[in-house]
């Protein structure tokens, strides 16, 4: 039979889930309708927000006399690049003063992710072994979905540790800690630095450092997915403790530790697509630096060519210029801020309505989403009844309440929790 593309043999996807969410929204004509799905920040009255810091940062380039549309170089526009690391790793960081990390630009935090997910099916062998050999890679239970199918395509091997309790709405710290102590020496653990997605649950300080003691211990390879940083406390420092602990602590050895970085989200950047994968190496080691940043740059070749300057460099008059810097941190607490006191009157309003259940840890949780306990056909209900939408797990994007819609969706809520009682 000769070559063509059959039926057979090229399976009819569902739509992807949190974008099928969108458009299922975007068609529903209700006025009342709430969209509580993707991730994206919006302002109190449900409009998309381009942050001050980053409409001035725009009108400054627009003037430039060097603003134009070339190319980037292949791992991108290095002035970002650079900030960026210092931005995750801290103006003091160790590792970047000793010169042991390599960064390139990616798209977003997703083309992070991938270029990682490459990286180390690649790379991360063990020195004795075939180089075919297939490298593992654990994620928490749950994950953001794209995870799964990001390392999957890379031809990973994708397990799960435990993480999140549903009972108790907590996190299944024993369990996972376990998780890491029994897995092959050598193993990838996914972390997520902070804001966790899909349950906003992060870990302690002291979580964490048992959690990166296991790791280290055992000879795993931390990576951390960087996509809310700011969003969690207002604080660049705070929401990457974990991270730089983990690196300047001293009191740790791991095989290197891998950052994917994405501006979408504190900076509004959504569509630029503006991230940054970094390789933070356990020692400087210059003609290894040079062989990583040599090789993922032919991987950013083959894939894209070179990474898009216009967020890029936008982004870089944000971290640069002090004024635009201040506005920009300014920019952070307000997000976050309102995102906190969506929280609180949303619980506030389920608890006057005495709401079956405990709603607490809604106020508990971090970042943009929050892991609501509500059941699949109840977050269809509410879809259906109420054009209330939502992802399939009970994840809602708090960023989606506003004044003006908080009390009608505690309303719905509390009507279809009472309904499956």
């Amino acid at each position: 039979m000769s070559r063509g593309f059959y039926s057979e043999n090229i399976k009819q996807l569902p739509p992807d889930p949190l974008f099928g969410i969108k458009t299922r929204c975007a068609k529903d004509t209700r006025p009342e309708k709430v969209d509580l799905g993707i991730g994206a920040y919006r302002d109190d009255q449900g409009k998309p927000w381009i942050l001050p810091s980053v409409r001035k940062a725009e009108k400054l380039l627009h003037e430039s006399d060097d603003y134009n549309h070339e190319y980037l170089p292949i791992p991108g526009l290095k002035q970002f690049t650079q900030l960026a690391a210092k931005v995750i790793l801290g103006d003091d960081s160790k590792a970047i003063s000793e010169d042991r990390v390599v960064s390139v630009q990616s798209l977003s935090g997703t083309g992070s992710l991938h270029l990682a997910g490459e990286f180390v099916a690649k790379f991360f062998v063990p020195k004795s072994s075939d180089e075919s050999s297939k490298a593992t890679i654990y994620v928490s239970d749950p994950t953001w979905a794209n995870h799964i199918q990001i390392f999957e395509h890379c031809g990973l091997e994708v397990q799960k540790y435990p993480y999140w309790n549903a009972a108790t709405k907590s996190l299944r710290i024993k369990e996972y800690v376990e998780t890491i102590q029994k897995a092959p020496k050598g193993s990838i653990f996914l972390l997520h630095a902070t804001a966790h997605n899909p349950t906003g649950m992060d870990p302690t300080e002291e979580q964490w450092k048992v959690i990166l003691k296991a790791i280290s211990d055992n000879g795993h390879l931390p990576l951390f997915d960087c996509a809310y940083q700011g969003f969690t406390t207002g604080s660049l420092a705070k929401d990457a403790w974990a991270l730089r602990y983990a690196i300047d602590s001293g009191l740790y050895s791991f095989p290197g530790v891998l950052v994917c970085q994405s501006f979408a989200k504190n900076c509004g950047m959504y569509g630029e697509r503006i991230g940054a994968f970094h390789v933070i190496l356990p020692e400087h080691n210059q003609a290894l630096n040079s062989a990583v940043f040599s090789q993922l740059s032919k991987l950013i070749r083959s894939e894209i060519s070179n990474p898009p300057g216009y967020g890029a460099k936008i982004v870089s008059l944000v971290l640069s210029h002090p004024e635009l810097r201040k506005q920009w941190q300014q920019d952070l607490i307000t997000m976050s801020s309102r995102i906190m006191g969506m929280r609180k009157d949303l619980v506030a309003e389920l608890q006057r309505l005495n709401t079956p259940g405990v709603w607490t840890h809604i106020t508990q949780q971090k970042g943009m989403f929050s892991f609501t306990g509500l059941s699949p056909s109840q977050v269809q209900e509410l879809a259906e009844k109420y054009a209330i939408y939502m992802s399939g797990n009970g994840r809602a994007s708090i960023a989606g309440l506003n004044p003006g819609n908080v009390k009608y969706v505690a309303k719905a809520i509390d009507a279809v929790v009472r309904e499956g009682n």
